[in-house]
C-alpha cells in the first residue's frame, strides 16, 4: 500500500464552549485540506508533551501515512490544557470529549467521520464516550478497560477494597501536579501550575466515599445500558493484565457490535506488548477505521467475534519474555458449557457433579500478609508485576488439586466457585485463586476471583452474613484462556487474606467452609478453529530517546523477625531522559510501601511517594506527592501532601487529610 506522506503539528487549541482551551497534538495527512481524511482521538490526562508522547509517536505516524489523521488531546487539567481536572470519568470530562468530536468533524481537513481510541483511561472514556452517541463518532477501539468501572478497575472488586486504589490516587496526585511545558504554553505556565497545584483533587477521598457500586460507579459503567453503545467496538486485553474480563463481556453485552481480542499481554498496546507473541495492533487498527471511518470493505466484519491466545503452561519467571500457546477463533461467542470439578471425601479435586453428602467443615483463618506472589492488578512490565510461583502462598491456603490429568484440557471464559460458608462477624473477605501445578511442582495463577462477603448478593446493596449460619455464595473468577498439560494438576487456593492486592476486613473473623459443597466450573473451550495472527514487522517500535540516567526496578518483601511485621516494597525509577526534539527531559519515581502485622487487620498501612521532574537547560522544576493509607475498625485514615519546586526553591506546598467511615455494606 502506497504511504501517504504527513507532518505533525506539535500543539493545536481547541476552545470548548466555556472558553476553555484544550491542547492537541496532531499527525496530518498531506493535503488533507484537499482531499478530507478520517480522524482518530485519543483523549486522556497523561500528558500528550512528556508521558504518553514514546507510545503516540509508535502509532499515529503509521495512521497518518495511512491517510488517517490522528488527534492526541489532554483533557482539562491536564498537560497543556486549561482548567484544572475534576474527577476520573466525570460528566465535564465526556461532554468536553463530545465537543472536541464535533470540532474535528468541522475541520475542513476532515471527512466527518471520528474513531476514538485508547487504553487504560482513554480506553474507558472511548466506550463511555461512544454510549453518549455524538454524531461523527463512527467506531471504537478500546483496550485495557472497563465496561463496569465498581468490579473491574482499581477501586474495589466485589466489594473487596484493592490496594491499587490508593497506588492511582498517588499516580494521578502526582501526575496533575506537573506543569504544562513553557515552550507551548509561554509565560502562563506558572500561573497555570499554581492554579492547577491548588485546586486538584485528591482522587482517593472521593472514591472511598463510594463504597457501594452506587450512582457514582453506575456512571460511566456502559454495562448499565449496553444499548446505548450503537457504534462497532473493538475491545481488547491481555491475560496478564486485570482488566481481562471486559472482552468477553463487551462481546456478551453489545452482541455483533463488537469483536474481542484477547492475547498473553500485560497493560500495553499489542505491538510492543509483553509477554510476546505480539500482534500486529497497526494492521489492525487501520483495517478497522478504514471500513467504519471510510465504508472500504476491508474484511472486518467477517472476524471471528472473539479471537484468544489460549496459554500453554507459562512457568513464572523473573521476566516473561514468551508465552506458549496457540491463537483460536471462535465465531460467535456463546456462554461455555461448564466442567464441574468437587472435592471427594478425601480432599481430590475431581471431574463430575457435586454429590449430595453430610457437611465437612473446615475453619479457615489465613495468616494476613498471605498474597505477596499476587504482582499487581494491573501490570507495566512481565516481571514481578506478574503473579509469580504460587508455592509460598500456597503453602498457606487451603488447598484441593486433582490427580495429574490423563490428558490436556483447555478451558476459555470465567471459572465460577459454588460454596457454603459461614462467618461470625457481619462480613469477611474470600479469595479463590485456579492454579496449574506443572509435574515439577512449579504452580502458575491461571485466575483469581475475591468477593467480601457482605456483596455475596449485591454490591450495591449488600447485607450482613448471617452470624453462624451457612450461606451458599457463587464467586465468579477472572476470565482464562488456559490449557492445563497432560501430567499437570489443577489446584484450587481458598484463603481469607490475599494483601496486598485486597485490603483486610476490620475484625478478620475467618471463615467456616463445607468443602462438601464446593463445586468448581471451569469453562470448556467448546467449538473453535486454530488461527494465524500476524505479529507487527517492526519488532522494536517504540522511538528511543536520550537517556541520561538508566531507570531502576526493586520489588521486595521483608518479614521483621523481631516485630513480626511484613513490608511489601515497590521502587520504581523510570530513568533520567530527553525527548531529542523537543529537549525536554523527564523522570517519575514511584516509592512505596505497604505493611501489616500477620495477625491484625488494622494494623495495615500504605504509603506512596511519587517524585517528579521535568528540565530543559536552566530551567527545571520538581514535585513530590505522597498518599498514605491507614485504617482503624470504624474508619479509612487517609492523607496526602504535594510540595513543589523551581529549581531548588519550595514554591508550594498542600495537604489533604480525611477520615471516612468503613462500611461493611
Amino acid at each position: 500500500m502506497a504511504t501517504r506522506p504527513f507532518s505533525v503539528i506539535e500543539n493545536e487549541w481547541i476552545t470548548l464552549a466555556d472558553g476553555t482551551r484544550l491542547a492537541a497534538r496532531i499527525w496530518m495527512p498531506e493535503d488533507a485540506g484537499a482531499d478530507p481524511v478520517p480522524t482518530v482521538l485519543e483523549y486522556l490526562p497523561y500528558r500528550k508533551r512528556d508521558g504518553t508522547s514514546p507510545r503516540d509517536e509508535s502509532t499515529y505516524p503509521v495512521f497518518a501515512a495511512a491517510g488517517i489523521a490522528g488527534v492526541r488531546v489532554d483533557i482539562r487539567g491536564s498537560g497543556e490544557s486549561d482548567g484544572v481536572i475534576d474527577g476520573e470519568y466525570t460528566p465535564r470530562e465526556l461532554d468536553d470529549a463530545c465537543q472536541v468530536i464535533a470540532w474535528i468533524a468541522r475541520q475542513k481537513w476532515s471527512n466527518g467521520n471520528v474513531g476514538m481510541m485508547g487504553i487504560s483511561w482513554g480506553g474507558f472514556n472511548c466506550l463511555q464516550v461512544a454510549a453518549l452517541q455524538p454524531p461523527a463518532l463512527k467506531a471504537v477501539i478500546s483496550i485495557a478497560s472497563t465496561v463496569d468501572r465498581y468490579n473491574d478497575d482499581i477501586h474495589y472488586k466485589n466489594g473487596c477494597q484493592l490496594s491499587a486504589q490508593l497506588s492511582w490516587a498517588a499516580t494521578m496526585l502526582a501526575y496533575q501536579s506537573r506543569p504544562a511545558d513553557p515552550a507551548i504554553l509561554g509565560d502562563r505556565w506558572r500561573e497555570q501550575w499554581l492554579e492547577r497545584l491548588e485546586g486538584e483533587p485528591f482522587f482517593l477521598e472521593e472514591w472511598l466515599s463510594h463504597q457501594r457500586r452506587d450512582a457514582f460507579w453506575q456512571h460511566g459503567s456502559i454495562c448499565e445500558d449496553f444499548t446505548k453503545v450503537q457504534v462497532p467496538a473493538l475491545v481488547i486485553a491481555g491475560w496478564a493484565d486485570g482488566y481481562r474480563n471486559t472482552p468477553l463481556m463487551a462481546v456478551e453485552g453489545l452482541g455483533n457490535r463488537a469483536k474481542a481480542m484477547l492475547g498473553p499481554w500485560v497493560h500495553k498496546y499489542p505491538h510492543f506488548a509483553w509477554p510476546k507473541p505480539r500482534a500486529d495492533f497497526h494492521g489492525e487498527a487501520i483495517r478497522w477505521w478504514n471500513r467504519w471511518l471510510r465504508d472500504e470493505k476491508s474484511g472486518v466484519e467477517e472476524l471471528p467475534q472473539v479471537r484468544a491466545y489460549i496459554l500453554d503452561g507459562p512457568r513464572p519467571a523473573l521476566r516473561r519474555e514468551l508465552d506458549p500457546g496457540r491463537w483460536i477463533a471462535k465465531a460467535e461467542w456463546n456462554q461455555p458449557e461448564m466442567e464441574a470439578l468437587h472435592v471427594t471425601e478425601g480432599g481430590i479435586l475431581e471431574f463430575g457433579a457435586r454429590r449430595e453428602k453430610d457437611a465437612r467443615d473446615i475453619f479457615l483463618k489465613s495468616p494476613l500478609d498471605l498474597g505477596t506472589n499476587a504482582g499487581e492488578y494491573f501490570t507495566l512490565k512481565p516481571d514481578a508485576e506478574m503473579a509469580g510461583d504460587q508455592r509460598a502462598d500456597d503453602a498457606r491456603s487451603l488447598l484441593f488439586e486433582t490427580d495429574p490429568l490423563a490428558q490436556a484440557q483447555d478451558f476459555l471464559g470465567r471459572p465460577v466457585l459454588n460454596l457454603d460458608v459461614s462467618c461470625e462477624e457481619n462480613w469477611a473477605n474470600l479469595a479463590a485463586r485456579l492454579v496449574d501445578i506443572h509435574p515439577d511442582g512449579t504452580a502458575t495463577r491461571v485466575s483469581f476471583g475475591v468477593l467480601n462477603l457482605a456483596h455475596r448478593e449485591s454490591n450495591s446493596d449488600p447485607k450482613a452474613m448471617p452470624k453462624g449460619q451457612k450461606t451458599t455464595i457463587r464467586l465468579f473468577l477472572d476470565a482464562c484462556g488456559y490449557r492445563f498439560g497432560k501430567g499437570h494438576r489443577i489446584r484450587l487456593a481458598l484463603s481469607t487474606a490475599y494483601w496486598p492486592m485486597i485490603l483486610p476486613s476490620p475484625s478478620d473473623p475467618g471463615l467456616t467452609i463445607d468443602t462438601a459443597s464446593l463445586q468448581l466450573d471451569l469453562p470448556k473451550l467448546g467449538a473453535h478453529e486454530e488461527i494465524d495472527m500476524p505479529e507487527p514487522a517492526n519488532p522494536d517500535p517504540l522511538p528511543r530517546y536520550i537517556e541520561h540516567e538508566p531507570a531502576e526496578t526493586r520489588r521486595t518483601v521483608e518479614g521483621d523477625l523481631t516485630t513480626g511485621r511484613t513490608h511489601y516494597r515497590i521502587y520504581e525509577d523510570t530513568g533520567f531522559s530527553e525527548h531529542p526534539q523537543t529537549g525536554l527531559a523527564t523522570r517519575q519515581i514511584r516509592d512505596e510501601d505497604w505493611s501489616i502485622l500477620p495477625h491484625d487487620p488494622l494494623s495495615m498501612s500504605g504509603i506512596s511517594t511519587w517524585t517528579c521532574e521535568m528540565q530543559r537547560g536552566d530551567w527545571s522544576v520538581r514535585t513530590t506527592s505522597t498518599a498514605r493509607l491507614a485504617c482503624t475498625g470504624d474508619d479509612w485514615l487517609m492523607s496526602a501532601q504535594v510540595i513543589a519546586y523551581e529549581g531548588e526553591t519550595q514554591i508550594f506546598e498542600r495537604k489533604f487529610e480525611k477520615r471516612i467511615a468503613r462500611e461493611f455494606m
